[in-house]
């Protein structure tokens, strides 16, 4: 057996019309002579054989098979392919499949050999230089073994440096398996490990005429190719722990912090629920921390000096309540009222307000890659802010959002959610989708989709209004005209908002007329909050007619202007009122004394 290291090689066997077939039975035994001396595994030498003549057959490849008895039944099987001798193309298919990893050849920088050993017995009927050049330079040593008739020019043409050494000629088919035991000797050489001094700190092995190191598992060769250094397996930092890793003999393990244990997985971290032990003596709450835990008293209470007890707070008076009319104090809380004639909104603070009445509204947003991810989050807060503009309800107005790149993704459609709180925590769940500007197509979705039936849009005899927002910072990157046109003409009213380097054209083209009403633009993302304002002035129009204005008392901020006016106007009378008193009393106190004076003097 060969007492060097591990080899990949294979054989590159001519089976052309002039190899007869006991000739061929030679080559067989030749094979399969070389092959009983090595030590042939996984991880010791492969082996590998093709055969060609005017075309490239593969017998087996180098991760086939890994014992000698499974390679001698493949090699018994081999019917010759009795054509041209295109050696050439052999030698090619070699270098681009047989000894690629795909086919098990092992990787170049674990310096294992790759060799080639090409038997013929005639002229190659291709070009084989060139083709022999680039195997070489591509790290596989060739072996060129001719047999009675082949060409020693081709030979010579075909093998490594130096030609002494890789270049045999056979006289005859029976003298082949004679040559076979010389080759043996040839290919294995010595055990350099054995012969020499290697230095190497763990282990060597042994290559045709050279040797290299190795480590044991879980080390790494240092830079001079002989000593060993641990693994640090934390250092790559793919080890996936939330909290710490811990190195140790080439492997990891994950370690939490104080006050975490470790999951399942080994990797993540969970706080230690110290409420859950049940001796807390917290009247309303428990509230676990990194080692301990803390009491909390709910809204409208107050933690006692003892840190357990909780007492009722007036929160009208203590806390910011947030209603915009009035705030009520109750046992341990409050609610807010509204003035006669105005309804709680579903948030408990505000009141009823204009909103955009009854409309199905599907805003279509820009995601493409000019927008950016910091800009982005800004557009999701521009969203949220109409939806806060917005009494949104099953029975009131629908949203739904539509995100657009070089292709179109519905986020959520008119009838997925039923309340402005969920539709805004979906908004800042919207992931960025990047790439192209595809604004013709997002509009396509929208009217084929976003307003059917089917996505929660109502029937058209409701005369529910339908209203689509198109958000974009950039030219489209198709035609906007035709679904703009279809847009409108379904009944859709178009809005358009453009930032940046939105085109204006485009903008107008998409918003309905008139036009100046339904498209705004804003230069920069940070400044497009009035494009809000702008919005909700469209949706909540105020109705003119001549030179007087006519407001509905129930649309938008009427009814507060209203009562801003009057109040304003009734303590402008009860001011004027209270002077005209007063003159009145000096005038009559003035009166008074007059008369005291005449009567005196009568």
């Amino acid at each position: 057996k060969c007492r060097t290291g591990p080899l990949d090689i294979v054989f590159v066997i001519d089976s052309s019309r002039s190899v007869r077939p006991f000739e061929f039975e030679t080559m067989r035994q030749f094979m399969m002579d070389i092959i009983g001396s090595l030590d042939v595994g996984p991880n010791a030498t492969r082996v590998g054989v093709i055969q060609y003549s005017s075309q490239v057959q593969n017998i087996f490849s180098l991760k086939t098979f890994f014992t000698r008895a499974d390679m001698e039944k493949a090699i018994n099987s081999i019917v010759p392919l009795a054509q041209g001798t295109m050696t050439g193309l052999a030698i090619q298919y070699a270098m681009n499949v047989a000894f690629t990893t795909q086919e098990g050849a092992r990787p170049l920088h674990k310096k294992i050999p790759r060799i080639a050993i090409i038997v013929t017995d005639g002229r190659p009927q291709d070009r084989v230089t060139e083709v022999a050049t680039q195997a070489r330079n591509a790290g596989i040593e060739i072996y060129a073994v001719g047999i009675q008739r082949a060409d020693m020019n081709s030979l010579r043409a075909m093998a490594s440096p130096p030609l002494e050494e890789h270049v045999f000629l056979v006289e005859s088919f029976e003298l082949i398996q004679q040559f076979g035991k010389q080759f043996q000797d040839k290919l294995c050489g010595v055990d350099m490990c054995v012969e020499q001094e290697h230095g190497c700190q763990h282990s060597c092995v042994s290559t045709p005429g050279s040797f290299y190191c190795e480590c044991n598992p879980s080390y790494r060769l240092n830079v001079d190719g002989k000593t060993c250094s641990p693994i640090d397996a934390c250092a790559d930092g793919r080890h996936g722990c939330q909290h710490q890793c811990v190195s140790a003999h080439g492997s990891y393990s994950c370690r939490c912090r104080a006050g975490y244990y470790l999951n399942q997985d080994k990797r993540s971290c969970t706080m230690i629920d110290y409420c859950s032990f049940g001796n807390h003596s917290c009247q309303h709450e428990c509230v676990s921390i990194p080692n301990g835990h803390y009491c909390r008293c709910r809204s409208g209470f107050t933690l006692q000096p003892d840190s357990r007890s909780c007492r009722a707070n007036d929160l009208c008076n203590g806390v910011d309540h947030g209603c915009e009319f009035k705030c009520v104090s109750t046992e341990g809380s409050y609610r807010c009222v509204c003035p006669e004639g105005q309804q709680l909104q579903a948030d408990g603070k505000a009141c009823s307000k204009c909103g955009a009445g009854h409309v199905d509204l599907v805003m279509v947003i820009d995601g493409s890659k000019s927008v950016r991810p910091q800009n982005f989050e800004l557009v999701k807060q521009f969203v949220n802010r109409i939806v806060d503009l917005l009494e949104v309800s099953p029975h009131g107005t629908r949203v739904g959002l539509v995100q657009y790149s070089s292709r179109v993704r519905t986020e959520f459609p008119l009838n997925k959610y039923h309340s402005a709180d969920e539709i805004k925590k979906a908004v800042m769940e919207v992931e960025y989708m990047e790439k192209g500007t595809m604004t013709g197509l997002a509009l396509k979705h929208m009217v084929e989709h976003s307003f059917s039936e089917l996505e929660g849009a109502r029937p058209l005899s409701h005369n529910v209004p339908r209203i689509g927002l198109v958000f974009t910072d950039g030219r489209s990157q198709d035609d906007i005209s035709e679904w703009s046109r279809r847009a409108k003409e379904s009944g859709i009213v178009m809005f358009a908002v453009g930032v940046g380097k939105a085109v204006e054209e485009e903008l107008k083209a998409i918003a309905s007329e008139p036009v100046e009403q339904h498209f705004s633009y804003s230069a920069d993302f940070t400044t497009m909050t009035h494009l809000v304002e702008n919005f909700k002035l469209n949706i909540c129009p105020e109705e003119g007619k001549g030179e007087t204005e006519i407001r509905s008392p129930c649309e938008c901020e009427a009814l507060v202007q209203f009562q801003t006016n009057t109040v304003a106007i009734l303590q402008s009378l009860t001011e004027k009122n209270i002077l005209w008193a007063r003159s009145l009393a000096q005038m009559t106190a003035r009166l008074e004394d007059l008369e005291k004076q005449i009567a005196n003097k009568k």
